[in-house]
């Protein structure tokens, strides 16, 4: 039985340009017409009232890392040391747990309009490695708890086999590791792909996976046309590891052993040579940037425009999730360019808003997606244009509004294939979002 919705939009971001009184209609989950110049909503038409975007895609997350909020703001540190206590709470993990904290946090992403997540997912197995008796029982919490949440998923199954270049995995890690990458490549081949879910592979990093071991998970991400994402060029430490080890870049490494390449995603991609951005522009990877996360650990500020420029597709994750906010992410990417550059303007408007959305959504195999056109999937993200931040602008300047000042809090309305998930502000299946973020992290205190 075909479900059929209209859902009229008082203004539409149509990719180039701002419309107003815009009827998208909607069968079975994808758009099928778009109709611009209706001034009075259909008969039992949705009404969305602001500025409806296609639905956000957040490239890069660690769903547990929303428990860290707070906690790791205070006194000073490193990355590494931020990283021992991200242990400590990954260390506490159930798939029980797992699962309440992740649907909370997918809970948060829809009321920022977030409709898709890249969820980067590397707890796999029991502390001290012992695998459950479903050995994607952690897998399959993250896959549940996006459905209970509204929102599509693509889950990154993630190779983290050492700790370091010949290093075995610390004690931590053990629950990260199939031991290999066919371990890894036997145990994800049994995860199924679902209305709402897609399966794809990730390689944790240059240290974390050995270099001859590099070609097995691009090649089961290549055999399954999936997607495919690593971290990269974080940390100037891991450049200096692998060049002692390997006397190369990590993105030579994977040049060299076949990991890039138009599916594959580089994330962070901070710290790079000239002839890394060459090798990564000219195969076509892309690039994720997660510009809150990056200045909260203090990584750096990545060469995104030159990326782009040798061409690097650019998306955006939330990743640690110090805040989940996609449009802070879009206009940080901005402004921390203006910051190393001096110079203003490097991307308008809507191209940073093309990151947070249809970018986005290719980076995670969903190519259709991203747009309010006919055939796309019904994902839209409703901003409020009369909030004490985005009051004031001309409606047609709607995009940059969006991007230079509204936050997630001026989210109205989140549609994810067709189904109203986010009602004017209010989740329609998570009743109280606050409450079930604050159990679910003081479940991992206890």
């Amino acid at each position: 039985m075909t479900t059929r919705t209209t859902y009229w939009l008082e203004y539409a971001w149509l990719d180039t340009n701002v419309e107003p009184d815009v009827a998208v209609e909607v069968a079975d989950g994808r758009i099928t017409a778009v109709r611009t110049e209706v001034p009075v909503p259909p008969p039992g038409a949705e009404v969305l009232r602001g500025l409806s975007l296609p639905g956000l895609a957040n490239a890069h997350s660690h769903a547990f890392h929303r428990a860290l909020r707070g906690t790791v703001q205070v006194g000073s540190g490193t990355f590494w040391t931020w990283r021992e206590l991200m242990y400590s709470f990954a260390d506490r993990l159930t798939p029980e747990t797992y699962h309440a904290l992740a649907r909370a946090v997918y809970a948060e992403m829809a009321l920022a309009g977030v409709s898709c997540v890249g969820e980067f997912h590397y707890v796999h197995h029991a502390p001290g490695g012992t695998p459950y008796a479903d050995p994607n029982a952690m897998g399959e919490a993250l896959i549940a708890a996006a459905a209970d949440a509204g929102i599509r998923i693509t889950l990154l199954d993630t190779a983290y086999l050492s700790s370091g270049f010949g290093e075995p995995p610390n004690a931590h890690q053990l629950r990260f590791s199939d031991g290999s990458a066919e371990a890894w490549a036997e145990r994800c081949s049994v995860l199924k792909e679902r209305d709402h879910a897609r399966i794809g592979a990730a390689i944790h990093s240059v240290r974390a996976v050995p270099a001859g071991q590099l070609a097995t998970v691009a090649g089961w991400a290549e055999e399954r046309r999936a997607p495919l994402h690593v971290h990269l060029s974080e940390q100037t430490a891991e450049n200096d590891a692998c060049l002692a080890a390997h006397g190369r870049t990590p993105t030579q490494l994977l040049a060299d052993h076949g990991v890039l390449g138009p599916r594959t995603t580089g994330v962070h991609n901070t710290h790079l040579t000239d002839e890394d951005i060459a090798l990564l522009g000219g195969s076509g990877t892309g690039t994720c940037m997660c510009p809150t996360t990056e200045r909260d650990l203090a990584d750096g500020i990545g060469p995104a425009v030159a990326l782009q420029r040798a061409g690097s597709p650019l998306s955006l994750g939330s990743d640690s999730h110090a805040v989940i906010d996609l449009l802070e992410e879009a206009r940080a990417m901005e402004l921390n360019e203006r910051l190393r550059t001096r110079t203003r303007g490097h991307w308008t408007a809507a191209a940073l808003l093309r990151a947070a959305s249809a970018d986005g959504h290719a980076a995670l195999g969903w190519d259709g997606a991203g747009a309010i056109e006919a055939g796309m999937l019904a994902d839209l993200t409703t901003i409020a244009l009369d909030s004490v931040r985005t009051a004031g602008p001309l409606p047609r300047l709607g995009a940059e509004t969006a991007v230079f000042a509204a936050t997630a809090a001026d989210v109205r309305h989140t549609v994810v294939g067709g189904r109203h998930v986010v009602r004017d502000g209010a989740h329609t299946l998570v009743p109280d979002v606050p409450q079930a973020l604050a159990r679910a992290v003081e479940a991992l205190r206890a």
